[in-house]
């Protein structure tokens, strides 16, 4: 038949069943069973060979310890039931054949805890000699133990386990398509543009015994460590001025108003850094980031600080209050409404003006009330200077405290800031 189009000349059209490709198809599917595992001697096992790339770390959730992958995952075996002759089918030596026609091995990821979204590849290759090789891209949610503790410096270790779910190492093993070593430091397909960067991928091979016989199994371990630089700038210098802006109100007196309202602003910029921090820490329940540690200890060495001023300043107002009502009490004839108030200062002068008050008040020859006046200044005097000794003691008390405190708090600082250059130390040894 011949068929004419202005510019195009068609001679001859083939049929698709008189291809090569059409008839080895056909004559491979035709009586092929693909609930049978597809060995001629059944107490022959079939190895499957398995390898592994990791493409990409989506996300590692530490609250619920979840690790989200993307991964190339290839596997092979040998399928005597679909082997041919590659010259009686004009050289053909690889076909594709779908995943759904044949004998496929069941290898699960024991970690496993959630599917997403992959493409789906529905084709497998098969060569002349049998051997099948399934490729795929598989998103994988798994569990795994994630320790924060070296948060930001911190290296996780997860494992990708892959086992048959039922047959065991009798009837189906498994084996390395290629060597560990070349597994463990392949990173050529790897996206290193997120916030973690891929170390290796070890793997070891191991039978697991169980009542129902052996099962073989690979397991992948993917170590990969945090990269620090971002929680660096937003948290930890930032965490570190806070620690030294408030090591800087301790030079200040500590019965100073001041220092009082100083350090209540610091507590505030500190608690307000805390709940900002909190969004950016990673929460776990079975440990806490070394940092959350250091900067509930800090911001405990400040509210013990803050509270230490605020009772010191409240003593030794209530004392001056109390003393300066002192002077006036000796003098008759005035009341607490005519009674001036009297600066701390001017209390010796008072006590002359009082005298001198007193003399011209008192009646002529009344010595008794002239020597009353005098009991009640020396009185006042006395009273005024066990005061003062009062309160030089408790200034000596609470200047030795706060030594104290400013000792310790320079040791959780100098420690705060060894730990991370040491945590940061091991991580680029890693």
């Amino acid at each position: 038949m011949i068929v004419s189009f202005p510019g195009i000349l068609a001679t001859d059209t083939h049929h698709p069943r008189d291809s090569a490709l059409y008839h080895l198809s056909k004559q491979l599917l035709q009586n092929y069973h693909k609930e049978v595992r597809p060995v001629y001697n059944w107490t022959k096992a079939t190895t499957v060979y398995l390898d592994l790339f990791v493409h990409a770390i989506l996300d590692v959730d530490a609250e619920n310890q979840i690790l989200k992958t993307s991964v190339w995952y290839r596997e092979v075996w040998n399928d005597e039931f679909l082997s041919w002759n590659s010259s009686l089918f004009d050289e053909i030596r690889e076909i594709s054949l779908p995943l759904s026609a044949i004998w496929a091995p069941d290898i699960i990821i024991n970690e496993f805890m959630d599917v997403e979204r992959s493409p789906d590849l529905p084709y497998v290759y098969v060569n002349s000699s049998g051997t099948i090789e399934n490729s795929k891209t598989i998103k994988v949610v798994s569990a795994c133990s994630l320790e924060t503790y070296a948060f930001p410096f911190d290296v996780q270790n997860c494992s990708l386990t892959f086992k048959s779910i039922l047959h065991t190492v009798e009837d189906v093993d498994l084996a390395f398509l290629r060597s560990p070593e070349d597994i463990k430091r392949d990173k050529k397909v790897f996206l290193n543009d997120s916030e973690w960067e891929l170390l290796s991928v070890s793997s070891t091979y191991s039978i697991l015994q169980s009542s129902a016989g052996g099962f073989a199994q690979i397991q992948f371990n993917v170590v990969m460590r945090r990269h620090p630089l971002v929680y660096v700038v937003s948290l930890l210098i930032p965490s570190i001025f806070l620690m030294l802006v408030d090591l800087g109100s301790f030079y200040m007196p500590p019965n100073c108003q001041a220092r009082i309202v100083f350090k209540t602003s610091v507590l505030v910029g500190y608690t307000v850094f805390r709940v900002n921090m909190s969004n950016q820490v990673p929460r776990s329940v079975g440990s806490t980031p070394l940092i959350g540690h250091f900067f509930s200890i800090c911001m405990a060495f400040l509210v013990l600080s803050l509270a230490k001023s605020i009772v010191l300043v409240k003593f030794l107002h209530d004392e001056r209050r109390g003393g300066q009502q002192q002077p006036f009490l000796c003098l008759r004839g005035n009341t607490d409404a005519d009674r001036p108030r009297v600066e701390p200062r001017a209390q010796h002068a008072l006590i002359t003006e009082s005298s001198f008050y007193g003399e011209h008040l008192a009646q002529p020859g009344t010595l008794k009330e002239i020597w009353s006046q005098l009991q009640c200044i020396s009185n006042y005097l006395q009273t005024q200077d066990q005061t003062d000794q009062q309160e030089a003691e408790w200034l000596v008390l609470l200047s030795r405290f706060d030594r104290l405190l400013f000792r310790s708090y320079l040791f959780m600082l100098g420690l705060y800031t060894i730990t991370l250059c040491s945590l940061w130390a091991l991580w680029g040894g890693v």
